[in-house]
């Protein structure tokens, strides 16, 4: 199949793969999110492609697998925008945390909203630590979820208060990975009229954060190779073209 370099075209192939839960070995075989995302920048067929950032890269396989067969399709649209989309900004992987663990603690089952409110607590105070002070759009996220769960945020800053040493605890790649699994998962088995809706909002949304948290980096590079700085990686909304046929 032809692959291509940089942006996707305008265009797109009729025969496009299908995406569909779990891992392909080749684009016939169906694709999931990422791997979709690797045919469109031109890499080698993976799952875990170069051009995205490996914890959004993550949150996308999850999204896709946890959402139903016959609402992924919707997803498509949005593979574009995660392609450029990778950097070393360490705000990046709080944000995608922050974002799963606030868009999950609100209808996510009783067992996984107290593992969720520690760690909406934890991206707080270190988003917190880098920046001095939170942006009113993450301040109003984080008490928008609690404000669901107002006991649970009790017992949360009760049990991290308890706990010494965990005010010099790292915030790591593994640490966003599980508070993004618990929340994938708590709002797919969540018992509400549209999770996989609620799976497309928190991908969109969490690309939203990280095209803006990237942008000046990537502005920065484009100045640096004398390349026209423009808006970074926008929400593509043309549709991409796939088969019509149930996966």
């Amino acid at each position: 199949m032809n692959k291509f370099k940089g942006n996707p075209p305008e265009s797109m192939p009729d025969l496009m793969p299908v995406l569909s839960r779990g891992k392909h070995r080749n684009p016939r075989s169906g694709a999931c999110f990422m791997e979709f995302a690797s045919y469109l920048a031109g890499e080698s067929w993976t799952d875990h492609p170069a051009c995205t950032h490996p914890l959004l890269a993550s949150l996308a396989r999850m999204v896709n697998d946890c959402t139903s067969d016959t609402a992924r399709a919707r997803l498509v649209p949005l593979i574009p925008s995660v392609i450029g989309l990778n950097g070393d900004n360490p705000q990046v992987r709080l944000l995608i945390a922050l974002r799963a663990a606030a868009s999950a603690l609100p209808v996510t089952s009783a067992d996984h909203q107290r593992a969720l409110a520690v760690g909406i607590l934890n991206c707080e105070r270190h988003l917190t630590h880098t920046d001095g002070e939170l942006s009113d759009d993450i301040a109003g996220r984080i008490r928008t979820a609690f404000d669901s769960a107002p006991e649970t945020e009790r017992w949360a800053r009760e049990f991290i208060s308890s706990m010494g040493s965990w005010t010099r605890s790292k915030f790591t790649d593994r640490t966003a990975e599980t508070i993004i699994r618990v929340s994938v998962q708590g709002i797919a088995e969540a018992c509400t009229p549209d999770p996989d809706g609620q799976l497309y909002a928190l991908l969109s949304g969490a690309i939203e954060d990280c095209t803006a948290a990237m942008a000046p980096t990537r502005s920065a590079e484009k100045m640096l190779h004398g390349e026209p700085v423009a808006q970074a990686n926008p929400v593509r909304t043309e549709p991409v073209r796939t088969h019509t046929a149930h996966v």
